[in-house]
């Protein structure tokens, strides 16, 4: 299904860059006045049709991309305030949960530690730009030890049914905020 529909996309594309050929081509006015003026018609028109079918979907991603990477330069990753030597045990165990903790509008009596989290939206629009910021919070005494920032872009693709793209700085695959954070007991750093 959506192969159909990027083959009526292009076809679409195809039939204004034919009409916008056509047209330059039976400019004979400007032809005959003027060869450099011919030309230069030639590609206004074209670097018009490119961009017009390059910045609705490749040239908008690009650019908020490069945004998201800017403002993660400036302040996103890990900052640990305080590290936490837990029992082996308890290491393990939240280890196995991938690191699972609730956040504070779910606790439990038993949770010790939790996250707050804020998100900021920087454009809702298509593609939507963000800022999330993660704290992990012991509960005892509310001491942030550790804060998680990261920037996203979503969306600003081709119209379809499939998800959209997504782009995250820094790459959550490669953050280990937990285990900045949390040491296991009896462990070399």
């Amino acid at each position: 299904m959506s192969g159909i529909y990027l083959l009526g996309l292009i076809a679409i594309w195809s039939l204004i860059g034919w009409l916008i050929y056509r047209f330059w081509h039976n400019a004979t006015v400007i032809r005959d006045l003027n060869k450099i003026a011919y030309y230069a018609l030639g590609g206004v028109l074209f670097i018009v049709w490119f961009t017009s079918g390059f910045w609705p979907f490749a040239g908008k991603k690009i650019y908020y991309d490069t945004q998201v990477m800017e403002m993660c330069a400036k302040d996103g990753g890990v900052k640990v305030y305080e590290t936490v030597e837990l029992p082996a045990e308890k290491y393990d165990s939240y280890a196995k949960k991938n690191w699972h903790l609730q956040d504070e509008l779910n606790l439990k009596p038993s949770d010790e530690y939790y996250y707050s989290r804020e998100r900021i939206i920087y454009r809702e629009k298509d593609p939507r730009v963000s800022r999330r910021e993660t704290q992990l919070i012991r509960r005892s005494d509310k001491k942030v030890l550790g804060t998680y920032i990261d920037y996203g872009r979503g969306g600003g693709d081709l119209p379809g049914f499939w998800h959209g793209s997504h782009f995250t700085c820094p790459d959550p695959r490669e953050v280990q905020f937990e285990n900045a954070v949390f040491l296991k007991k009896g462990s070399k750093l």
